[in-house]
């Protein structure tokens, strides 16, 4: 009965929070310049650097803030990758 009781415990409660923690630490650990952040106190910002264990927010034109990484809610947009440069030739259709 109490291996019953520790197995639905495990599976209800202790499961699933580690798999929240494991999904926030991969969203911390992949920002980078040019994401759109919320941190958990609710301050937007855009990522302008990232550090070891600090992350610069631009919060406004040109002022910057430092905040810890795990202080990130979540991202709200991602930075565009650069994409590869197009040719003329790709885009013409010839007759």
């Amino acid at each position: 009965m109490i291996a019953l009781l520790f197995g639905v415990m495990y599976f209800m409660m202790i499961r699933p929070q580690q798999k929240r923690r494991r999904e926030a630490e991969s969203m911390q650990s992949g920002l980078g310049p040019g994401d759109e952040v919320v941190t958990i106190g609710g301050l937007y910002g855009t990522v302008t650097g990232v550090e070891d264990d600090a992350v610069l927010l631009e919060i406004a034109p040109g002022v910057q803030t430092r905040y810890a990484r795990p202080a990130i809610a979540r991202v709200v947009t991602r930075a565009e990758l650069p994409s590869e440069p197009v040719t003329e030739d790709a885009d013409t259709v010839k007759d």
